[in-house]
């Protein structure tokens, strides 16, 4: 199996954070010398480990910025 490579071009955000200390992050990552995607998933303090997560193109994530802000009152959960 190859091995992944990644390189964290830019932290945008952390997320929440868990009692083990790894953080839910938004980043933008380019994954095996490809061209940066907006990434979602837990990272160790060190950033040398990750869990699975989801990377979006930039077309994704503004579809997923737009459907966010056009969702109802009544889907909120607060």
């Amino acid at each position: 199996m190859a091995e992944i490579t990644f390189e964290i071009v830019k932290e945008l955000g952390v997320i929440s954070e868990n009692a083990k200390g790894w953080s839910k992050e938004l980043n933008l990552v380019s994954w095996n010398e490809n061209p940066p995607k907006y990434d979602i998933r837990d990272w160790s303090p060190d950033h040398t480990r990750m869990s699975k997560g989801v990377s979006l193109t930039e077309e994704e994530m503004g579809k997923l910025v737009e459907l966010f802000n056009s969702r109802d009152e009544e889907d909120s959960f607060e």
